[in-house]
């Protein structure tokens, strides 16, 4: 049969979550066709959500057959293959490992439980049953990501001098903003802005084998307390902004990364960094100039050389070349690289986060909570 005309048997995909990440899921599932013979088809089948107001969206979706408050009933439908779960963190772990046990495999939202405890339970019981389970950071998937991932790997940047990985946001500068869960820690986790930005950091690094060995934070809390939306006020304690100053070991050198996570980053809306200098060559990335690739060489003189980049995507689809992605598309190849790699067929494309990634960020911050209680440089230990 043509390949073209061939229609891969479908994965079927439940949600727990039907708030702003469920909808972009389900958004991605509805232009699967987009992708150009990508071996898995995905469809929507079921969504959960306590709030039956959020599940009337889902309506107009074709392929959904069950909508329902209960995730239970959700995991017990023979119509679910894998689920995808975008709930507040202090729930990771507790569905997390009901999806598993109820034998679906799982694409978990970062950070993979609200501290290491739970990161490590999940990880573990996904080995235990031998679930295909990954973790959703979807900014390494933009073609600029890609090529600096891409020139970090490939080993000839020279001596490395330094790495920078930022993910900042000024959504959190007005303090009248109302209180949400990730403003809390009994929701988001003592980890706060690390929590909720960190794997997004965190990502690269870790895949290039970048494993922070010690780290020095500077932590803020900026605004205490918040409008809780009823006309009083309520205890805003999460940290907002996070700076892990860290070194690590590459090729016999030892070489600094910093970290960077803001709530309250003056300019910045959504602006994800990455940068690698070396000796004879550099790269950086920033989805501030989503088009543009920077790279310098080594001579006389150095400065900056601009590429400017189209719709390369690691899964080709029917954009043109010519046109720029967008958090969509780069959606889309984190899910069509989650499926491709279920079923075996990733070959030689960057993947999506693993657990034991997820893990090694919950450990990373959990030195950094005690670098900034004790002030001072911590060791990172990992399992």
């Amino acid at each position: 049969m043509n390949n073209s005309t061939h229609s891969p048997a479908p994965v079927r995909i439940g949600i727990i979550g039907g708030g702003l990440m469920g909808r972009e899921a389900a958004s991605v599932f509805g232009r699967w066709f987009a992708l150009d013979n990508h071996p898995v088809r995905a469809e929507l089948s079921a969504v959960c959500d306590l709030q039956p107001s959020l599940l009337d969206w889902f309506r107009q979706v074709p392929t959904v057959k069950l909508l329902t408050t209960s995730h239970h009933e959700l995991l017990a439908s023979p119509d679910v293959d894998v689920v995808y779960v975008a709930v507040p963190h202090h729930l990771h772990k507790p569905i997390y490992l009901d999806v598993l046990r109820a034998g679906k495999d799982l694409l978990a939202e970062k950070p993979f439980g609200i501290d290491l405890e739970a990161a490590r339970a999940i990880r573990d019981e996904a080995k235990k049953l031998g679930r295909f389970v990954r973790v959703s950071s979807e900014y390494p998937f933009l073609p600029g990501a890609q090529r600096a991932f891409a020139m970090a790997r490939a080993g000839d940047l020279g001596p490395l001098l330094g790495i920078r990985a930022s993910f900042l946001h000024s959504s959190d500068l007005d303090p009248q903003k109302p209180i949400n869960w990730k403003r809390q820690v009994k929701f988001c986790g003592k980890g706060g802005v690390l929590n909720d930005l960190g794997l997004h950091v965190a990502h690269l690094p870790l895949r290039l084998g970048w494993r922070p060995a010690r780290v020095f934070a500077q932590l803020q809390k900026i605004y205490t307390t918040r409008p809780d939306g009823k006309g009083g006020t309520a205890a805003c304690d999460t940290w907002d902004n996070a700076a892990l100053h860290t070194d690590v070991h590459i090729d016999g050198q030892t070489v600094p990364l910093t970290l960077e996570m803001k709530r309250m980053a003056p300019t910045e809306t959504d602006t994800w960094i990455f940068e690698v200098m070396g000796t004879d060559r550099g790269v950086r990335y920033s989805t501030k100039e989503p088009k543009t690739l920077r790279t310098y060489r080594r001579g006389r003189e150095q400065w900056w050389e601009k590429t400017d980049l189209g719709f390369s995507m690691p899964f080709k689809t029917i954009t043109g070349g010519i046109f720029t992605p967008g958090f969509p598309d780069m959606l889309m190849q984190m899910w069509a690289a989650y499926l491709a790699e279920r079923a075996g067929v990733l070959g030689d494309r960057f993947g999506c986060a693993t657990p034991d990634e997820a893990v090694a960020q919950h450990e990373i911050w959990e030195a950094a909570l005690a670098s900034q209680k004790e002030a001072a440089v911590v060791a990172v230990t990992y399992s």
